[in-house]
């Protein structure tokens, strides 16, 4: 079992204030592999009382210096990529090649592009040649509340920290207690890094607890959440009796439209992408549309590619998919899957209950429904696990209005060969994003949603804008630039 380790608060470990353990499971077992301590509103005071005596000083560090620091910070990063792997496999259930491959390096890649882009950016420029004197300055807003979830966690712990770091604020970052080592892990480095103290502080906590403390708190400025659409509001709502900045990075429904001209990896592919991660990601392609000419053969391919992927424990090397966080994600799934199955869509693949040959951990049979209708329950709510729901469609504009007409917007998918088309169904989706043909966003693009999935943008610079605010200035001595 992991050493357990306090809480990381003006550059030092310490305690909590009152004693409250917290077991971490591992999913693949469901056997206790660490103990964290729960923080109170009072650690949560603390952390940011730190950060705010932290924040002139390192609002007014040189943009050069705080960009030495985090290039510091990522050449330790790497270094440590195993132990990294390790640690989010073990919280949540990655598999280990899987969190070597695609977890762990998810935080190395953004901060290299947090990097790149801001290298570009001008935090002081003309307004423009109309008014010479005239200047529009970006400055940091200040303390910011970062509270992260357990599936992706340094995906999430990297598109926050770092660009609050290059603004030039200072934090606390919540992350979730279902997956908290490896943000513990990265405290390590951020203190070997050599971060002034106050800069980044990590208490662990609930959303009840530390969560809500953040988000109520009049010395917080903004709070940056990724998390479930029902926590969202909460956190909206708490923040609003202080006016903070709120950025949510929230659920998604994501629609995979795949015309009878797509490629012939198409489904494959989409059925894959929505099986990764066990199905815990809230971009997962998880209502897959398919031209009615091409529909049937998609379902057997949907159904072969389900049966063949294994499910497996996530020590094991290996292409497989790991469990599911947790007993409560692991039930609701389940009741998802009850619930496909009673409102009369048709079951291919997987279904209720563990694979075969299991009798403990949080494993997830793969599982495919066709013929699911709009409006079934499967085809509207996000279910967060491997759960693909398969849907045909005659029309271009009927897939459209299929694929729009959900409360979630965050990422949709189109397979065609025909650029017009993918040209136009790229306008109507109505997501933060839309990915066609397999081919994935490139560095520095940004990662957000519309509608019910938030409105955050991470990544490159609209990343690192979201954590500075504007000040206009008239009356500039231009010969002092």
């Amino acid at each position: 079992m992991i050493e357990k380790r306090d809480f990381y608060i003006n550059g030092a470990w310490v305690p909590p204030l009152v004693a409250n353990d917290c077991p971490v499971i591992d999913p693949s077992t469901e056997e206790v592999c660490a103990v964290i301590s729960l923080g109170s509103a009072a650690d949560a005071d603390a952390a940011v009382a730190a950060a705010k005596a932290a924040f002139p000083a390192w609002a007014s560090t040189p943009p050069a210096e705080r960009l030495a620091l985090v290039e510091r910070f990522l050449a330790i990063y790497e270094s440590r990529l195993d132990d990294m792997a390790r640690a989010i496999s073990l919280e949540m259930g990655a598999p280990i090649d899987m969190a070597r491959a695609s977890q762990a390096t998810s935080g190395n890649w953004h901060i290299r592009n947090f990097i790149t882009a801001f290298k570009s950016m001008e935090f002081i420029r003309p307004l423009g040649p109309h008014a010479p004197n005239d200047r529009i300055a970006l400055e940091p807003i200040g303390v910011v509340g970062l509270i992260t979830p357990w599936n992706w966690p340094m995906n999430q712990v990297s598109l926050k920290v770092t660009p609050a770091l290059l603004a030039g604020c200072t934090m606390v970052l919540k992350p979730s207690e279902e997956s908290p080592l490896s943000s513990l892990l990265w405290a390590e480095m951020m203190h070997e890094a050599g971060f002034p103290p106050g800069v980044f502080n990590l208490v662990n906590g609930d959303g009840a607890g530390v969560g809500a403390r953040l988000s109520r708190h009049p010395d917080v400025e903004m709070i940056s959440f990724t998390g479930s659409t029902r926590a969202g509001k909460a956190i909206s709502l708490a923040a609003a009796e202080t006016l903070k900045r709120v950025t949510l990075e929230l659920g998604g429904k994501g629609a995979n439209l795949i015309f009878a001209d797509a490629d012939d990896k198409a489904v494959e592919r989409g059925v894959r992408h929505m099986f990764n991660n066990s199905g815990q990601s809230c971009n997962a392609p998880s209502r897959m549309l398919v031209e009615r000419p091409v529909y049937d053969r998609a379902v057997e391919i949907a159904r072969s590619v389900a049966e063949s992927t294994r499910v497996g424990p996530a020590s094991e090397p290996g292409k497989h998919i790991g469990p599911v966080v947790n007993k409560r994600q692991w039930d609701q799934i389940q009741g998802y899957i009850a619930k496909g199955i009673e409102e009369g869509a048709r079951l291919v693949a997987g279904g209720l209950g563990l694979p075969d040959g299991m009798n403990k951990g949080f494993y997830v049979r793969p599982t495919v429904f066709a013929d699911v209708k709009p409006g079934m329950t499967i085809e509207r709510e996000e279910i967060f696990g491997p759960v693909l729901a398969m849907i045909p469609f005659d029309t271009e504009a009927e897939a459209v209005a299929i694929a729009n007409d959900t409360p979630y917007g965050l990422t949709n998918y189109v397979q065609s060969q025909d650029g017009a088309r993918r040209n136009r169904l790229a306008r109507q989706l109505r997501s933060g994003m839309v990915e066609m043909n397999g081919q994935s966003r490139g560095a520095g693009s940004p990662f957000g949603g519309v509608k019910m999935s938030g409105r955050a943008r991470e990544g490159g610079h609209w990343g690192i804008e979201e954590f500075l605010e504007v000040k206009a200035i008239s009356g500039w001595d231009s010969t002092r630039d």
